[in-house]
């Protein structure tokens, strides 16, 4: 399993009973987690001391309990700073665990000994997008959401790479990509975070099962003839690292040679010191 164990601001401090007890910045907060399915004591302080618990809803979704919450506030990963605030369906804005791709793709961009271009689709707000900035590469941000593409400018600005040669684009991946190709337009890395379910511009479904593997072979058309990485996240339980690793294999290295690999991906936990698992990744590099 590949770890997310460099951040100093975020940690999963325990976790029981479908629920997870995090610490980001100097704020605790009580979220559920569909992978916590053991019950087991509240040994850690910080159940009794949160600032915050999402609680689910037998009927699905929930709300927030708010007792001592800023609506908005920040916390860094190295010379990152990414702004939060609690939204709908439990979310702060990040997910932490990507942090283990940050670093072995920005490694890969320093190393590389020539400039990058890096295309990030679904990017949400944009954590990939900040660390491939900052490792050096000239960075196109592509998400269907204003209100996302907006925060991650703002994470961008906060972080000092206001700057920083980036595309922000709002817009449907698939129709982007489309375009793309027949703009004749290449990119040495590509990152995609796609969702498990979603609906395009004119309806059409996105169903993740059925979708993901046309959507890589049509993306992996974007790799420039020397391309340096690609990397898939999923965090749908069906997408295990075997099928991801065999649909990148299938897609890009077979043309590209290189080195392909898959793993889950998780967070550690400080009471237990177990891994929680956050789910997969598949990632391929020259």
């Amino acid at each position: 399993m590949w770890i997310a164990d460099n951040w100093k601001d975020y940690e999963v401090l325990d976790t029981s009973s479908g629920e997870k007890l995090e610490r980001w910045g100097k704020y605790l907060l009580v979220r559920p987690d569909p992978q916590v399915i053991w019950n087991t004591p509240h040994a850690h302080a910080g159940w009794k001391q949160k600032n915050a618990h999402y609680h689910r809803s037998a009927l699905g979704g929930g709300e927030w309990e708010f007792i001592n919450l800023p609506k908005e506030w920040s916390i860094q990963y190295g010379e990152l700073t990414f702004n939060l605030k609690p939204f709908s369906f439990k979310h702060t804005g990040l997910f932490p665990e990507q942090a283990v791709n940050w670093d072995w793709f920005s490694s890969i961009i320093r190393n590389a000994g020539r400039p990058l271009k890096v295309l990030n689709l679904f990017a949400y707000t944009g954590g990939a997008t900040l660390a491939a900035a900052k490792a050096g590469a000239t960075v196109t941000h592509v998400d269907a959401s204003k209100g996302m593409v907006n925060w991650a400018k703002e994470n961008a600005a906060s972080s000092g790479l206001e700057n920083a040669p980036t595309r922000w684009l709002v817009d449907d991946c698939v129709k982007f990509v489309e375009r793309e190709i027949r703009r004749g337009n290449t990119y040495d890395g590509i990152i995609m975070d796609p969702p498990s379910y979603g609906r395009g511009p004119k309806g059409e479904i996105w169903k993740i099962e059925e979708s993901i593997f046309p959507f890589i072979e049509l993306t992996a058309k974007l790799l420039s003839k020397d391309p340096a990485f690609f990397l898939v996240n999923s965090y749908t339980t069906g997408l295990q690292p075997a099928v991801l690793n065999y649909m990148i294999e299938t897609a890009i290295g077979k043309k590209f040679k290189g080195h392909t690999e898959a793993s889950e991906i998780g967070l550690l936990v400080t009471q237990s010191g177990l891994v929680l698992p956050c789910g997969a990744s598949g990632r391929w590099s020259k």
